[in-house]
């Protein structure tokens, strides 16, 4: 995924929002596909890796997309309704995970119909995506505008709206010629360099929070005294927050900055994981764990909005690409820094590590993010 994102988001601010989409997507399917038929644990790394690969232009490329498609007054929606669905996949894996993983139906590895059935889902996409449009904004960035406004009048009709309004909005502003090509270097120079930084720091800190709990919520459970049955029993309830969270949380979605929104998060992630470290009873833990969970999708679905909402159409999924992945390195190696933590100073130093780095977000996002509510992209 780092791959993905940090040498590869250029390619949907150069070739387009829905065609990257539509490539990425067929890679990670075949990439799916050859994994699944593996017989050698290297095999099976190596194209799960490529997969990651496309995973991570899907994700660079669909934030980018959605930013660009729908209006600033429900954007913040937008994203928490698209993590919600993306997120609903993690309670029904688990649950093929648990029903499969022991079978063999047919002669094949439980495992392998997981794999499987992860990349007929794709092909769902594969017939949903004939049916979107490119992105107006992408298209008249890059001198395509009679395209644009021919997406603004499907969009408008299909919404009940008079076609006038598309006319309005292309002629709000200069239709604009075709963009100059820009590289890496762009993003390390004002005015996107302090943007950049930010966006960075925040990313490697933020991942500690996501995935310094979640990818250790049965370890943590052990810790606690917590057989390795039930950890895993309590590990998929707390997995249901993942979808219903961004549900709850696109109520408020578009009401608030969203910094402020982010910081909020920052501070329910700390503090419900001291709680965590603290309580004992299971369905405290539970409680808690669901509310670390919901915390860390809300933060999730404002920071995917927040860092693409303040780079240009031109640089959008480029820029977007680059502070992201410092997520995926920060995933990477925070795995590594947990597992000593634990080992060395118990859950309790885990969470001290966890509220160490959401406090790092709150400077970072409170003392430099910029407010972007009510405001028109690339303004």
């Amino acid at each position: 995924m780092f791959v993905g994102t940090f040498f590869l988001g250029f390619l949907a601010d150069r070739f387009g929002r829905r065609s990257i989409f539509t490539y990425a997507l067929l890679g990670y399917t075949a990439a799916t596909v050859a994994m699944a038929c593996q017989t050698t644990s290297g095999g099976v790394l190596l194209w799960r890796f490529i997969a990651g690969i496309g995973i991570g232009v899907e994700i660079i490329t669909i934030d980018a997309y959605i930013t660009e498609l729908v209006p600033s007054w429900m954007r913040g929606r937008a994203f928490a309704i698209n993590q919600a669905v993306m997120f609903a996949a993690v309670p029904v894996v688990a649950a093929l995970s648990w029903w499969l993983v022991p079978l063999s139906p047919y002669g094949v590895d439980g495992w392998r119909w997981v794999v499987l059935i992860g990349a007929a889902g794709s092909m769902v996409i594969w017939i949903l995506r004939l049916f979107v449009p490119e992105s107006p904004l992408w298209l008249a960035r890059h001198g395509r505008t009679e395209e644009a406004i021919q997406v603004l009048r499907t969009l408008e009709a299909s919404a009940g709206a008079t076609s006038a309004r598309a006319e309005k909005a292309a002629n709000a502003s200069p239709a604009r010629a075709a963009v100059a090509k820009a590289g890496y270097a762009e993003l390390f120079k004002p005015p996107y360099l302090s943007l950049v930084v930010m966006f960075m720091v925040f990313n490697l800190c933020q991942a500690f929070g996501v995935y310094g709990f979640a990818n250790w919520v049965p370890a943590l459970l052990v810790e606690k005294g917590i057989t390795v049955t039930k950890s895993l029993q309590y590990s998929f309830i707390i997995a249901f927050a993942y979808p219903i969270a961004p549900l709850l949380a696109a109520s408020f979605a578009d009401r608030f900055e969203r910094k402020w929104i982010i910081c909020g998060a920052a501070v329910a992630i700390s503090a419900f994981g001291m709680a965590f470290s603290q309580f004992a009873q299971p369905a405290l833990l539970i409680l808690s764990g669901v509310l670390i969970t919901a915390a860390n999708m809300t933060m999730s679905y404002a920071y995917h909005a927040y860092q693409t909402e303040v780079f240009p159409t031109s640089i959008r999924a480029r820029a977007s690409g680059l502070v992201y992945s410092m997520s995926r390195v920060s995933a990477t190696f925070s795995g590594f820094i947990v597992a000593y933590v634990l080992r060395e100073a118990g859950v309790g130093g885990v969470f001290g590590l966890i509220t160490s780095a959401m406090f790092v977000v709150i400077i970072a996002i409170a003392t430099f993010g910029p407010n972007v509510r009510g405001k028109p992209l690339d303004a």
